[in-house]
């Protein structure tokens, strides 16, 4: 067996003849164990945070989606559908065209996106899964709201006699005191035949309508479109998809999955993650400084050990490795312990969801094992430099007989 290490497990059993070094041998174990159990939790905590914002846009998001790479719209022809449809892997598409516009009722007004979608929609993503009162119909009269516009316009659901007003600007260049106030814009009572709820952004975001009706109101052909979702195979290439819907499309579309439509919201989450991870960690940093102190207080306290040691041939270099590898096992052992625990209190919260954010919604975790890869690095790091500068404080002067 290797010695410095023989003699470190020897030390960790045995204890002190001073009860002092005892008891911060033992605050020193528990202070990594609170510590990596901490962390391990929060990355777990933050992980469920996570997904969970996630999971809204997920709802309206399909799996891949085709838009212009300059503009806001572009053209797909008969051929180019046909061609689509024919591609492995692709379970559906849908053509979208999207527009802000102004949403009026009863003198209340506000800012919205039309968002024109056609049948297979509802086959690409899961929003009719979202109504909350009413039903999902589209149609040349009627379509689907967000019920923070419902709410901020007072809008009630199949009201024929008092319908909301859908105002969007003509496209075209000029001056606007170039033409009369009414040619500007095109208006168009619509009915809400249903509400969709999903999360406050959102529900303030967007309304659904027939995608010919929306063409007609934004004076677009039945060509044009805005953007092409697509439903994939479970065990479809993703890449490879990719390179063919592209080719299909042409070089003037870009091909994206859900985090690239959601770039700033996923740096948003990546950055808050890297920033709870490093607080954490210098966190970690001072508790390990106890591991520094103990290990000193253990050489002071086997002081008359490491004379005999010496005098008997252990080098200088080997004294050091023994106290070295002590430091290195204890907080390896701790940081293991402290993760095994952090993983029975996230296991808990999934089966149980003990803790809440309201009454029906548990707190959203998440165990990943590359957070339990983190945290035990992390700790181990740590704890090889807190071992280091530990030990290099023995000397020949400190075991000279």
């Amino acid at each position: 067996m290797n010695f410095p290490l023989y003699i470190a497990k020897r030390y960790i059993r045995s204890k002190s003849s001073q009860n002092a070094v005892n008891i911060i041998n033992f605050i020193t174990f528990f202070v990594i164990v609170i510590g990596s159990a901490a962390l391990f939790i929060v990355l777990s905590g933050f992980a469920g945070l996570k997904t969970f914002s996630l999971s809204f846009s997920d709802t309206f998001d399909p799996d891949l989606k085709a838009v212009p790479a300059y503009g806001k719209f572009f053209s797909i022809s008969p051929e180019q559908e046909k061609a689509l449809g024919e591609i492995n892997g692709i379970v559906a598409f849908s053509k979208e065209l999207e527009e802000q516009v102004l949403l009026t009722h009863k003198e209340k007004f506000t800012t919205a996106s039309v968002k024109g979608v056609d049948s297979n929609y509802t086959k690409v993503t899961d929003v009719d899964s979202t109504v909350y009162y009413g039903g999902w119909a589209l149609d040349q009269q009627r379509g689907v709201a967000g019920i923070g516009i419902v709410n901020l316009l007072g809008v009630t659901p199949n009201q024929f006699r008092n319908p909301m007003e859908i105002i969007a600007f003509k496209p075209g260049k000029g001056g606007i005191s170039q033409s009369r106030p009414e040619n500007l814009y095109n208006a168009l009572p619509f009915l809400v035949s249903g509400t969709y709820s999903v999360e406050e952004n959102l529900d303030k975001k967007y309304v659904f309508a027939d995608l010919s009706l929306a063409q007609a109101l934004f004076e677009k052909d039945s060509t044009q479109i805005s953007g092409v979702n697509f439903k994939l195979d479970l065990n479809a290439d993703v890449a490879v998809l990719r390179k063919k819907i592209t080719e299909v499309l042409g070089n003037g579309i870009v091909v994206k999955n859900r985090q690239e439509m959601h770039t700033t919201l996923h740096r948003m989450l990546n950055t808050e993650n890297l920033a709870t991870y490093l607080i954490f960690t210098l966190v970690l940093i001072i508790a390990l400084f106890n591991v520094v102190g103990a290990i000193i207080m253990m050489i002071l306290d086997k002081q008359q050990n490491s004379k005999t040691l010496f005098s008997l041939g252990t080098t200088l270099k080997e004294l050091r490795s023994i106290y070295f590898v002590q430091g290195a096992i204890v907080t390896a052992a701790g940081g293991f312990i402290g993760v095994l625990f952090g993983s029975l209190l996230i296991w808990s919260q999934l089966l149980f969801g003990w803790l809440k954010i309201t009454p029906s919604l548990a707190y959203p975790v998440e165990y990943n094992m590359m957070n339990v890869l983190v945290v035990l690095a992390t700790i181990v790091v740590l704890g090889i430099i807190a071992s280091k500068i530990a030990s290099s404080r023995i000397t020949k002067k400190l075991i000279s007989p």
